[in-house]
């Protein structure tokens, strides 16, 4: 906007100067606007200098010659601003190519492992953070919601070597059998995909032998990931409540 500024500020001064006044363009396209401009001056100093006394024909020459070459270096300078500019705003939105965010062959990935859900005892990874006034008559515990950070392991013995966690929310969505709704993510924190993650979104009713859930995005490795999740239920504790899931997940991702 300086530039545009001094551009005009010295247009007026030499117009004034000539005893002339200037009307702006009409279009709102500076490239336009930029090579009007640069028609009328030239006409305006053609005509300038044929109308000239005779006796400061030279000196307007003179005087008509620097002003135009400092002009034109503030209208070569101007419209590389104004090109600038309009590269990096580029409003809202816009459509890019997935090349530019480094996306290449988009590829599925099994991922195999055992979630150990543990309400009990002091170390418990699931606790009860909020439940309605009528869960505790409930058979299907309606309205609890439970948080969350349970290990994620390779084999079913919680002692087997740990591969993340999950960590999220589940709470009992159904009055007529145990359906929960869960929302959680599988950090993973094991070889490259350490520091990666896979979100859930989905119903698990967890007395059915296998359920599916959605994968619903992700981190890291798993940018734009895409997929289900098969959940099985490995063992269940039925006095302490603690049970061991069995997941295999199915990803795309790039």
């Amino acid at each position: 906007m300086g530039l545009m500024s001094s551009a005009i500020d010295t247009f007026k001064w030499y117009f004034s100067y000539l005893g002339w006044t200037v009307i702006p363009p009409k279009s709102s396209c500076p490239y336009h606007n930029i090579k009007v401009a640069r028609h009328k001056l030239s006409s305006f100093l053609n005509l300038s200098i044929k109308e000239a006394n005779p006796k400061f024909l030279t000196m307007a020459k003179t005087k008509t010659k620097t002003l135009l070459t400092v002009l034109l270096i503030l209208f070569t300078i101007f419209s590389i601003s104004t090109l600038t500019t309009a590269k990096k705003n580029h409003g809202f939105s816009r459509i890019l190519s997935p090349a530019k965010l480094g996306l290449k062959r988009e590829k599925l990935s099994h991922l195999h492992f055992y979630f150990h859900d543990i309400v009990s005892g002091k170390n418990a990874t699931a606790v009860r953070v909020a439940e309605a006034p009528m869960t505790k008559t409930s058979l299907t515990g309606f309205g609890a919601v439970v948080m969350i950070d349970d290990p994620l392991t390779v084999k079913p013995q919680l002692s087997s070597k740990p591969v993340g966690r999950a960590q999220g929310i589940y709470a009992s969505a159904s009055q007529t059998d145990v359906g929960l709704l869960m929302v959680l993510n599988f950090a993973f924190t094991e070889g490259k995909y350490n520091g990666s993650t896979l979100s859930v979104l989905g119903r698990n009713t967890v007395f059915s032998d296998v359920r599916e859930l959605p994968i619903v995005g992700g981190s890291g490795l798993f940018r734009f990931a895409r997929g289900y999740a098969h959940a099985h239920t490995h063992t269940i504790d039925f006095k302490t409540g603690d049970a061991v899931v069995e997941y295999n997940v199915y990803a795309f991702h790039y």
